[in-house]
């Protein structure tokens, strides 16, 4: 017995899901390990500014943030796509039920 074919809207759903969460995977592991390696047992005199911010915070949460503010950017507009779901079945009962709107006589 063959396998029946992946439904469309469930391929692209599982593609777009996959790349959210390795995104996700990614940023929280830059997060950690930045934030942990360059905020914690650090002298006071060894902390620098980048922007105004402390660079751990910089480098740990203002840039991670910023590159998935531009990565969710690209993924919305170029990477998702729309897929077609057929027909309501409500709108395929009325289309051809009663012959036409009662709004219309």
């Amino acid at each position: 017995m063959s396998q029946p074919a992946d439904d469309p809207v469930l391929h692209s759903a599982r593609r777009e899901a996959i790349v959210v969460f390795i995104t996700w995977v990614c940023a929280f592991a830059w997060t950690v390990t930045v934030c942990y390696l360059r905020g914690y047992n650090r002298k006071l005199e060894d902390v620098s500014f980048v922007l105004g911010f402390p660079d751990w915070v910089f480098w740990g949460i203002i840039v991670p943030w910023g590159a998935c503010f531009a990565l969710s950017y690209w993924f919305s507009y170029f990477f998702m796509t729309d897929a077609d779901l057929g027909t309501d079945p409500d709108e395929a009962a009325t289309a051809g039920g009663d012959g036409g709107d009662a709004d219309h006589a």
